[in-house]
């Protein structure tokens, strides 16, 4: 809580001004209810009526002071907790951008998205509630009492009776609903993951008519929710009601006691007066209570990932052999730390060759892209780039080696030339260069504005081969010292394929690259050609020596190309 709120201090001035107006505004409020009895008890019993009209005059003044005050304050707190909000949701957006690949498994995304969004907003409305009630409430609360001893002692004795009353029943529903509102946040998660999958997979949702299966599932879901929610504020519930029956009471003990003690009506309908104050404070107390519950728990949601540190070490590590622009040695690691997703992968290959992974789906492909660009830090053994065990350099100065497609890359909903340049500022002519090697030239010019052509959100408006081909370019444009498509040519018909693997040999000879593929045709030419099963490398060679050495390779070959080996 105090890393959330300390987003607070550049708005503290803001925040400092809102609680002075609030307060200013509050004290006239208390003012009113005393100017009323000495104008019922004393002036007009004497027949002052100049002095009936300056009062009055002076209770419109302190009327109008509140009523100003409380509309500026209200709109102080407003701006501080919006600026505070827009700090906090940026540098939240920023840790999630850098997050760690192992990080971002274990929170989820459905969670960072919840907590960037519902999280956020309910720290936002916590902070302004404060700043609004947090200040009047227990002035009202407090001044009302002072100001109806002031009045009358009998009758304020009776209402400081009632206050613990009212306060213990407050705290002790408090600290029940804050695990519950913990629990409706992680049901929110819930229902955003649900969401997600349905929004990306509505294609096979309704080729496969499973619209009613998913509805049931978001409803219960959804019911899940709705049930955590209503139990948050069925608890919450009772603060109103059970305060509002203990101050009733002792209304009904105060009109009693005024009834018999008072010497005038003045002071009993001040003490009225006040009681709706005190009875206003320990609502607004009550409200203060609520949101503060839902504000703490999302705020101990996203200060958890602002706590996580997504740096990733950078060590010193024995160098590998600096021929080898990329090595693989001994190297095993498991997701989830209980079994392995590779196991002792041994392999390198030399500046310039192109190297195909091959294998079924789940064997550990991208996997390896994974290690070899250190989107994963290995569990034993070491990856090496360029003689450098990828641990001991910086992770920007490493992957700016690399140029990555893979086969479900996204595209942003801007032009086709923004989304190959990225933001890197890059010229002309590389982009031209990396669009006519990427096969796309012809496409993109058959656009309405060419490079300028606006891609759709999710690229809606492009097939599956043409996204495949700008994601291409995009990782050719850079000139990279290493390339990897990772099943990126997957939608491309076997001619065009051959005509990229044919440019990338022409135009990029220096360029060490790396094919992820389930089809033959598109590695076989390749220097060299990795196979993997369930996690294990069982053949590392040529395309001839696989033929004969590698029995897996030689089923794959043979039920592709329906060659005889």
């Amino acid at each position: 809580m105090k890393k959330t709120l300390s987003y607070l201090t550049p708005y503290r001035g803001t925040a400092a001004l809102a609680v002075t107006v609030k307060f200013i505004g509050s004290i006239a409020e208390l003012v009113l209810p005393l100017l009323l009895d000495y104008i019922i008890d004393d002036i007009v019993p004497a027949g002052d009526m100049p002095m009936v009209l300056w009062l009055g005059l002076a209770m419109l003044a302190f009327s109008a002071v509140a009523l100003v005050g409380n509309i500026w304050a209200n709109k102080l707190s407003v701006v501080a907790a919006a600026g505070m909000t827009h700090d906090l949701r940026y540098d939240l957006f920023k840790k999630i951008s850098y997050l760690k690949s192992e990080q971002v498994d274990m929170v989820t995304v459905p969670s960072l998205v919840s907590r960037l969004t519902s999280d956020s907003y309910y720290v936002n409305e916590m902070v302004a509630r404060m700043l609004r009630l947090g200040v009047r409430a227990p002035i009202l609360l407090i001044g009302g009492v002072i100001m109806t001893f002031i009045v009358d002692a009998y009758m304020a004795l009776i209402l400081v009776a009632c206050v613990p009353f009212v306060i213990i029943a407050v705290v002790i529903i408090t600290k029940k609903s804050i695990p519950y509102y913990s629990k409706k946040q992680a049901c929110s998660d819930d229902m955003v993951r649900t969401m997600q999958e349905n929004v990306s997979g509505v294609r096979i949702i309704r080729a496969l008519d499973k619209g009613g299966c998913e509805r049931r599932r978001f409803k219960g879901v959804s019911d899940r929710l709705g049930k955590t929610d209503f139990d948050a504020k069925r608890v919450m519930s009772l603060t109103n009601p059970l305060s509002t029956l203990i101050l009733n009471l002792g209304l009904v003990a105060v009109i009693i006691v005024g009834a018999a003690m008072s010497d005038g009506a003045g002071s009993v309908l001040a003490v009225l007066t006040y009681f709706t104050m005190i009875l206003n404070g320990m609502l607004g107390i009550s409200k203060i209570f609520v949101v503060l519950s839902r504000g703490v728990a999302s705020a101990g949601r996203i200060e958890e990932v602002l706590a996580l540190d997504e740096r990733q070490s950078v060590g010193t590590y024995p160098a590998g052999n600096e021929d080898n622009e990329v090595e693989f040695s001994g190297v095993s690691f498991s997701y989830n730390g209980v079994e392995d997703n590779l196991t002792d992968i041994n392999f390198a290959i030399k500046k310039g060759q192109t190297l195909g992974i091959i294998g079924a789906t789940g064997s550990g492909k991208s996997t390896i892209i994974n290690l070899m660009t250190r989107l994963y830090d290995v569990s034993s053994g070491a990856v090496y780039v360029r003689g450098r065990d990828v641990r001991s350099v910086p992770p920007g100065e490493l992957r700016k080696n690399f140029g990555v497609a893979f086969q479900n890359d996204f595209l942003m909903a801007a032009s086709v030339g923004e989304n190959i340049d990225y933001g890197r500022n890059l010229g002309g002519d590389a982009i031209n260069s990396a669009v006519s090697a990427a096969q796309a030239e012809e496409f993109v010019g058959g656009l309405k504005d060419g490079l300028n052509y606006r891609v759709a959100q999710k690229a809606a408006n492009l097939s599956g081969g043409q996204k495949q081909r700008v994601t291409v370019a995009r990782a050719l444009a850079g000139n990279p010292e290493i390339l990897i498509l990772d099943d990126a040519s997957s939608a491309l018909d076997y001619e065009t394929d051959a005509a990229l693997r044919r440019a990338l040999a022409t135009q990029y000879p220096l360029t060490t690259k790396i094919i992820v593929a389930q089809r033959v045709s598109s590695v076989k030419s390749a220097d060299k050609i990795l196979v993997l099963d369930d996690g294990r490398q069982i053949g590392f060679g040529t395309h001839t020596e696989l033929l004969e050495n590698c029995e897996e390779y030689a089923l794959i070959y043979r039920a592709q190309m329906g060659e005889e080996v």
